[in-house]
Protein backbone atom coordinates (compact mmCIF):
# COMPACT_ATOMS: atom_id res chain seq x y z
CA UNK A 1 0.00 0.00 0.00
CA UNK A 2 1.49 3.83 -1.23
CA UNK A 3 0.80 6.56 1.59
CA UNK A 4 1.03 10.09 0.76
CA UNK A 5 3.93 11.43 2.11
CA UNK A 6 2.79 13.59 5.08
CA UNK A 7 0.15 9.98 6.29
CA UNK A 8 0.15 8.98 9.52
CA UNK A 9 -0.32 5.14 10.10
CA UNK A 10 -2.12 4.08 12.89
CA UNK A 11 -3.16 1.37 14.77
CA UNK A 12 -5.83 0.90 16.96
CA UNK A 13 -6.09 -1.79 20.39
CA UNK A 14 -10.19 -1.49 21.23
CA UNK A 15 -12.72 0.02 18.80
CA UNK A 16 -15.15 1.18 21.20
CA UNK A 17 -16.59 5.08 21.68
CA UNK A 18 -13.42 6.62 21.68
CA UNK A 19 -11.75 4.88 18.57
CA UNK A 20 -14.98 5.29 16.64
CA UNK A 21 -14.67 9.38 17.75
CA UNK A 22 -11.49 9.42 16.70
CA UNK A 23 -11.84 7.72 13.30
CA UNK A 24 -15.13 9.73 13.07
CA UNK A 25 -12.87 13.26 13.30
CA UNK A 26 -10.31 12.06 10.46
CA UNK A 27 -13.00 12.46 7.90
CA UNK A 28 -15.01 15.30 9.76
CA UNK A 29 -12.11 17.70 9.50
CA UNK A 30 -11.09 16.53 6.27
CA UNK A 31 -14.61 17.43 4.50
CA UNK A 32 -15.17 21.47 2.85
CA UNK A 33 -17.74 21.62 5.25
CA UNK A 34 -15.54 21.93 8.26
CA UNK A 35 -12.92 23.96 6.95
CA UNK A 36 -12.65 26.37 9.77
CA UNK A 37 -11.60 23.92 12.42
CA UNK A 38 -13.92 24.34 14.94
CA UNK A 39 -13.54 21.69 18.14
CA UNK A 40 -9.51 21.40 17.42
CA UNK A 41 -6.67 22.55 19.34
CA UNK A 42 -4.38 22.52 16.46
CA UNK A 43 -5.95 22.54 12.61
CA UNK A 44 -2.35 21.54 11.57
CA UNK A 45 0.08 20.17 13.96
CA UNK A 46 3.76 20.57 12.83
CA UNK A 47 2.88 20.30 8.91
CA UNK A 48 0.44 17.34 10.10
CA UNK A 49 -3.48 17.33 9.38
CA UNK A 50 -6.36 15.66 10.84
CA UNK A 51 -6.78 14.30 7.55
CA UNK A 52 -3.47 12.91 7.42
CA UNK A 53 -4.13 9.86 9.93
CA UNK A 54 -5.24 6.64 8.70
CA UNK A 55 -6.05 3.58 10.31
CA UNK A 56 -3.98 0.49 9.09
CA UNK A 57 -4.56 -2.09 11.34
CA UNK A 58 -6.70 -2.54 14.52
CA UNK A 59 -7.59 -5.10 17.26
CA UNK A 60 -10.66 -5.87 18.87
CA UNK A 61 -12.46 -8.87 20.99
CA UNK A 62 -15.70 -8.55 20.24
CA UNK A 63 -17.55 -10.68 18.02
CA UNK A 64 -19.72 -7.84 16.19
CA UNK A 65 -16.18 -6.26 15.20
CA UNK A 66 -13.66 -8.84 14.62
CA UNK A 67 -13.47 -9.36 10.42
CA UNK A 68 -15.21 -6.40 9.83
CA UNK A 69 -13.85 -3.14 7.71
CA UNK A 70 -13.01 -0.71 10.38
CA UNK A 71 -15.46 1.51 9.07
CA UNK A 72 -18.58 -0.30 10.14
CA UNK A 73 -16.81 -1.87 13.32
CA UNK A 74 -16.64 1.67 14.82
CA UNK A 75 -20.43 1.47 14.56
CA UNK A 76 -21.25 -1.88 15.75
CA UNK A 77 -22.54 -2.61 19.24
CA UNK A 78 -21.67 -1.44 22.29
CA UNK A 79 -20.76 1.46 20.55
CA UNK A 80 -23.39 4.23 21.70
CA UNK A 81 -21.32 7.63 20.48
CA UNK A 82 -22.83 10.31 18.68
CA UNK A 83 -22.30 9.91 15.03
CA UNK A 84 -21.54 13.25 13.66
CA UNK A 85 -20.09 11.66 10.61
CA UNK A 86 -21.61 8.49 8.98
CA UNK A 87 -19.78 8.57 5.96
CA UNK A 88 -16.97 6.85 6.46
CA UNK A 89 -14.90 5.48 3.72
CA UNK A 90 -14.07 1.77 3.31
CA UNK A 91 -11.18 1.63 5.05
CA UNK A 92 -9.78 -1.96 3.35
CA UNK A 93 -8.41 -2.75 6.66
CA UNK A 94 -10.32 -5.45 8.59
CA UNK A 95 -10.46 -5.87 12.44
CA UNK A 96 -8.25 -8.56 14.04
CA UNK A 97 -8.76 -10.55 16.66
CA UNK A 98 -6.88 -8.78 19.36
CA UNK A 99 -5.28 -10.60 22.80
CA UNK A 100 -7.99 -10.62 25.63
CA UNK A 101 -6.00 -11.48 28.75
CA UNK A 102 -7.80 -8.66 31.35
CA UNK A 103 -8.97 -6.85 28.67
CA UNK A 104 -12.47 -8.27 29.64
CA UNK A 105 -14.61 -8.16 33.15
CA UNK A 106 -16.57 -11.50 33.65
CA UNK A 107 -19.16 -9.40 35.15
CA UNK A 108 -19.87 -8.15 32.19
CA UNK A 109 -21.79 -11.15 31.00
CA UNK A 110 -24.88 -10.44 32.93
CA UNK A 111 -26.08 -7.43 31.09
CA UNK A 112 -27.93 -7.09 27.88
CA UNK A 113 -26.06 -7.81 24.73
CA UNK A 114 -26.16 -4.37 23.13
CA UNK A 115 -24.81 -2.95 26.35
CA UNK A 116 -21.76 -4.91 26.96
CA UNK A 117 -18.44 -6.85 25.27
CA UNK A 118 -19.12 -10.12 23.49
CA UNK A 119 -15.63 -11.86 23.33
CA UNK A 120 -15.07 -14.06 20.48
CA UNK A 121 -14.38 -17.97 20.87
CA UNK A 122 -11.84 -17.83 18.20
CA UNK A 123 -7.85 -18.20 18.65
CA UNK A 124 -6.06 -15.35 19.78
CA UNK A 125 -3.21 -13.83 18.34
CA UNK A 126 0.48 -14.14 19.82
CA UNK A 127 3.36 -11.44 19.78
CA UNK A 128 4.57 -12.34 16.61
CA UNK A 129 1.04 -12.14 15.14
CA UNK A 130 0.66 -8.61 16.17
CA UNK A 131 4.04 -7.59 15.48
CA UNK A 132 4.28 -8.77 12.09
CA UNK A 133 0.26 -7.35 11.52
CA UNK A 134 2.26 -3.79 12.58
CA UNK A 135 5.02 -4.23 10.66
CA UNK A 136 3.33 -5.36 7.40
CA UNK A 137 0.81 -2.38 8.05
CA UNK A 138 3.40 0.14 8.47
CA UNK A 139 2.09 1.30 11.76
CA UNK A 140 3.65 4.67 12.73
CA UNK A 141 1.61 4.92 16.37
CA UNK A 142 -0.39 2.63 18.18
CA UNK A 143 -3.39 3.95 20.26
CA UNK A 144 -3.92 1.99 23.39
CA UNK A 145 -8.11 2.13 24.14
CA UNK A 146 -8.67 -1.19 25.31
CA UNK A 147 -10.77 -0.96 29.23
CA UNK A 148 -9.82 0.39 32.18
CA UNK A 149 -7.90 -1.98 34.34
CA UNK A 150 -6.35 -3.94 31.74
CA UNK A 151 -2.76 -4.36 33.11
CA UNK A 152 -1.98 -7.54 31.48
CA UNK A 153 -2.77 -6.61 28.13
CA UNK A 154 -1.74 -3.12 28.03
CA UNK A 155 1.52 -4.33 28.79
CA UNK A 156 1.28 -7.19 25.83
CA UNK A 157 0.76 -4.55 23.54
CA UNK A 158 3.23 -2.37 24.76
CA UNK A 159 5.97 -5.25 24.09
CA UNK A 160 4.44 -5.21 20.70
CA UNK A 161 4.99 -1.46 20.00
CA UNK A 162 8.79 -2.33 21.38
CA UNK A 163 9.32 -5.26 18.94
CA UNK A 164 7.34 -3.67 15.91
CA UNK A 165 9.42 -0.33 16.40
CA UNK A 166 6.27 2.03 16.58
CA UNK A 167 5.71 4.66 18.78
CA UNK A 168 2.80 4.17 21.76
CA UNK A 169 0.28 6.12 23.25
CA UNK A 170 -1.38 4.91 25.66
CA UNK A 171 -4.73 6.56 26.68
CA UNK A 172 -5.67 4.27 29.62
CA UNK A 173 -4.85 4.85 33.33
CA UNK A 174 -2.55 1.58 33.23
CA UNK A 175 0.94 3.26 34.08
CA UNK A 176 3.45 2.55 31.37
CA UNK A 177 4.83 5.93 30.57
CA UNK A 178 4.70 7.05 34.22
CA UNK A 179 6.87 3.69 35.01
CA UNK A 180 10.39 4.52 34.77
CA UNK A 181 11.29 0.78 33.74
CA UNK A 182 9.21 0.98 30.70
CA UNK A 183 9.73 4.56 30.15
CA UNK A 184 13.78 3.53 29.98
CA UNK A 185 12.72 0.47 27.84
CA UNK A 186 11.26 2.70 25.04
CA UNK A 187 13.98 5.42 25.53
CA UNK A 188 17.05 2.51 25.06
CA UNK A 189 14.57 1.43 21.78
CA UNK A 190 14.59 4.69 20.49
CA UNK A 191 11.05 5.06 20.84
CA UNK A 192 8.29 7.80 21.54
CA UNK A 193 5.38 7.57 24.30
CA UNK A 194 3.02 9.72 25.44
CA UNK A 195 0.99 8.88 28.21
CA UNK A 196 -0.91 7.97 30.66
CA UNK A 197 -4.63 8.30 31.09
CA UNK A 198 -6.32 10.52 27.98
CA UNK A 199 -7.72 14.03 29.69
CA UNK A 200 -10.52 15.06 27.94
CA UNK A 201 -10.85 18.21 25.70
CA UNK A 202 -13.17 20.23 28.64
CA UNK A 203 -14.09 17.49 31.26
CA UNK A 204 -14.21 16.45 34.65
CA UNK A 205 -10.39 16.50 35.20
CA UNK A 206 -9.02 19.43 33.05
CA UNK A 207 -12.38 21.81 35.13
CA UNK A 208 -11.48 20.35 38.25
CA UNK A 209 -7.94 21.20 37.95
CA UNK A 210 -8.38 24.72 36.54
CA UNK A 211 -10.88 25.26 39.47
CA UNK A 212 -8.03 23.59 41.68
CA UNK A 213 -5.48 25.52 40.31
CA UNK A 214 -7.52 28.57 40.39
CA UNK A 215 -8.23 28.17 44.26
CA UNK A 216 -4.61 28.26 45.10
CA UNK A 217 -3.82 31.10 43.07
CA UNK A 218 -6.05 33.16 44.31
CA UNK A 219 -5.14 32.23 48.15
CA UNK A 220 -8.29 30.12 48.74
CA UNK A 221 -7.30 27.08 51.36
CA UNK A 222 -9.55 24.34 49.87
CA UNK A 223 -10.48 21.66 52.66
CA UNK A 224 -12.43 19.33 50.84
CA UNK A 225 -13.73 18.27 47.45
CA UNK A 226 -15.28 15.34 45.25
CA UNK A 227 -16.58 14.89 42.06
CA UNK A 228 -18.46 12.16 40.58
CA UNK A 229 -19.25 11.33 37.70
CA UNK A 230 -21.98 8.77 35.98
CA UNK A 231 -22.30 7.38 32.60
CA UNK A 232 -23.56 4.66 30.20
CA UNK A 233 -21.28 3.06 28.11
CA UNK A 234 -18.72 0.07 28.20
CA UNK A 235 -16.42 2.03 29.64
CA UNK A 236 -18.44 2.69 32.72
CA UNK A 237 -20.00 -0.59 32.83
CA UNK A 238 -16.91 -2.12 32.57
CA UNK A 239 -15.56 0.41 36.34
CA UNK A 240 -18.65 -1.59 37.84
CA UNK A 241 -15.78 -4.21 39.04
CA UNK A 242 -14.45 -2.18 41.68
CA UNK A 243 -11.41 -4.23 41.46
CA UNK A 244 -10.70 -2.32 37.59
CA UNK A 245 -10.50 1.19 39.46
CA UNK A 246 -7.44 1.28 41.42
CA UNK A 247 -5.24 2.88 39.13
CA UNK A 248 -8.30 4.81 38.09
CA UNK A 249 -9.28 6.75 40.88
CA UNK A 250 -5.26 7.18 41.27
CA UNK A 251 -4.75 8.99 38.03
CA UNK A 252 -7.94 10.93 38.35
CA UNK A 253 -6.92 11.87 41.99
CA UNK A 254 -2.94 12.62 41.54
CA UNK A 255 -4.45 14.59 38.39
CA UNK A 256 -6.23 16.79 40.78
CA UNK A 257 -3.54 16.77 43.61
CA UNK A 258 -1.07 17.75 41.30
CA UNK A 259 -1.85 21.35 41.18
CA UNK A 260 -3.17 22.06 44.71
CA UNK A 261 -1.60 24.82 47.13
CA UNK A 262 -1.45 22.06 49.56
CA UNK A 263 -1.96 18.11 49.54
CA UNK A 264 -5.59 17.59 50.62
CA UNK A 265 -5.85 14.69 52.59
CA UNK A 266 -7.17 11.35 51.52
CA UNK A 267 -10.35 11.50 53.40
CA UNK A 268 -11.35 14.73 52.19
CA UNK A 269 -10.96 13.90 48.37
CA UNK A 270 -12.88 11.75 46.38
CA UNK A 271 -12.78 11.63 42.26
CA UNK A 272 -13.54 8.87 40.34
CA UNK A 273 -16.16 6.98 38.32
CA UNK A 274 -19.29 6.99 40.66
CA UNK A 275 -22.04 4.48 38.72
CA UNK A 276 -23.27 3.07 35.76
CA UNK A 277 -26.93 4.77 34.14
CA UNK A 278 -27.30 2.63 30.70
CA UNK A 279 -29.87 5.53 29.52
CA UNK A 280 -27.07 8.09 29.65
CA UNK A 281 -25.21 5.61 26.73
CA UNK A 282 -21.99 7.71 25.76
CA UNK A 283 -23.39 10.81 27.79
CA UNK A 284 -20.67 11.67 31.10
CA UNK A 285 -22.35 13.66 33.74
CA UNK A 286 -20.03 15.25 36.31
CA UNK A 287 -20.73 16.46 39.54
CA UNK A 288 -18.14 18.71 41.63
CA UNK A 289 -18.13 20.18 44.77
CA UNK A 290 -15.33 21.99 45.95
CA UNK A 291 -14.93 23.59 49.87
CA UNK A 292 -13.03 26.29 50.88
CA UNK A 293 -11.83 28.89 53.23
CA UNK A 294 -11.73 32.95 51.90
CA UNK A 295 -9.94 35.80 53.42
CA UNK A 296 -10.86 35.18 57.61
CA UNK A 297 -11.13 31.76 57.24
CA UNK A 298 -14.81 32.38 55.62
CA UNK A 299 -16.18 29.27 54.22
CA UNK A 300 -17.23 29.30 50.78
CA UNK A 301 -18.40 26.55 48.80
CA UNK A 302 -18.30 25.96 44.68
CA UNK A 303 -20.68 23.45 43.12
CA UNK A 304 -20.84 22.60 39.22
CA UNK A 305 -22.44 19.98 36.88
CA UNK A 306 -21.06 19.45 33.76
CA UNK A 307 -22.50 17.35 30.95
CA UNK A 308 -20.29 15.86 27.83
CA UNK A 309 -20.31 13.75 25.31
CA UNK A 310 -17.18 11.67 26.80
CA UNK A 311 -15.72 9.95 23.75
CA UNK A 312 -15.58 12.84 21.10
CA UNK A 313 -14.21 14.91 24.34
CA UNK A 314 -11.30 12.42 24.42
CA UNK A 315 -11.09 11.98 20.89
CA UNK A 316 -10.45 16.00 20.64
CA UNK A 317 -7.11 15.81 22.28
CA UNK A 318 -6.27 12.10 20.73
CA UNK A 319 -5.91 13.24 17.40
CA UNK A 320 -3.46 15.73 18.38
CA UNK A 321 -1.45 12.60 20.86
CA UNK A 322 -1.19 10.87 17.49
CA UNK A 323 0.63 13.80 15.49
CA UNK A 324 3.27 14.66 18.43
CA UNK A 325 4.41 10.85 18.44
CA UNK A 326 4.21 11.11 14.58
CA UNK A 327 6.68 14.13 15.16
CA UNK A 328 8.76 12.44 18.00
CA UNK A 329 9.12 9.63 15.43
CA UNK A 330 10.37 12.17 12.65
CA UNK A 331 12.63 14.15 14.97
CA UNK A 332 14.23 11.25 16.39
CA UNK A 333 12.91 11.56 19.60
CA UNK A 334 12.43 8.45 22.04
CA UNK A 335 11.07 7.88 25.82
CA UNK A 336 8.52 9.70 27.17
CA UNK A 337 7.68 12.93 25.51
CA UNK A 338 7.45 15.41 28.25
CA UNK A 339 4.80 17.73 27.00
CA UNK A 340 2.40 16.04 25.49
CA UNK A 341 2.33 13.56 28.27
CA UNK A 342 1.80 16.18 30.46
CA UNK A 343 -0.78 18.65 28.65
CA UNK A 344 -2.87 15.80 27.26
CA UNK A 345 -2.94 12.87 29.92
CA UNK A 346 -4.10 12.83 33.45
CA UNK A 347 -1.28 10.91 35.16
CA UNK A 348 2.18 11.73 33.15
CA UNK A 349 5.76 10.81 35.19
CA UNK A 350 6.10 14.04 35.52
CA UNK A 351 2.70 16.40 36.38
CA UNK A 352 2.49 20.38 35.52
CA UNK A 353 0.01 22.75 35.53
CA UNK A 354 -1.73 23.08 32.46
CA UNK A 355 -0.17 26.40 31.34
CA UNK A 356 3.34 24.86 31.61
CA UNK A 357 2.11 22.23 30.31
CA UNK A 358 0.83 23.51 27.12
CA UNK A 359 3.85 25.91 26.62
CA UNK A 360 5.77 22.70 27.03
CA UNK A 361 3.71 21.63 23.96
CA UNK A 362 3.89 24.49 21.92
CA UNK A 363 7.63 24.25 22.19
CA UNK A 364 7.79 21.04 21.37
CA UNK A 365 5.44 21.13 18.25
CA UNK A 366 7.12 24.31 17.07
CA UNK A 367 11.02 22.00 17.63
CA UNK A 368 12.07 23.92 20.30
CA UNK A 369 14.12 22.06 22.40
CA UNK A 370 12.99 21.86 26.17
CA UNK A 371 15.15 20.01 28.65
CA UNK A 372 12.82 17.33 30.13
CA UNK A 373 12.15 18.21 33.92
CA UNK A 374 13.81 14.38 35.00
CA UNK A 375 17.17 15.60 33.53
CA UNK A 376 16.88 18.89 34.66
CA UNK A 377 16.57 17.67 38.46
CA UNK A 378 19.34 15.29 37.94
CA UNK A 379 21.92 18.11 36.94
CA UNK A 380 20.88 20.58 39.26
CA UNK A 381 21.09 17.00 41.95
Amino acid sequence: MTMPKNTINVAIVGLGNCASSLVQGVYYYGTEKNADASGLMHESLGGYLPSDIRITAAFDIDQRKVGKDVSKAIFEAPNCTAVFQADIPHQGVKVKMGRVLDGYSDHMSTYPDKRRFMPLDAPEPTKHDIVRELKEAKVDVLMNYLPVGSQKATEFYAECALEAGVAFVNNIPVFIASDPVWAERFEKAGLPIIGDDIKAQLGATIVHRVLTDLFAKRGVAMDRTYQLNTGGNTDFLNMKNQERLESKKTSKTEAVQSVAAHRIEDENIHVGPSDYVAWQNDNKVCFLRMEGRLFGDVPMNLELRLSVEDSPNSAGVAIDTVRCAKLALDRGRAGVIEGPSAFFCKHPPIQHTDDVARTMTEAFIAGSHIEPATKRIAAAE
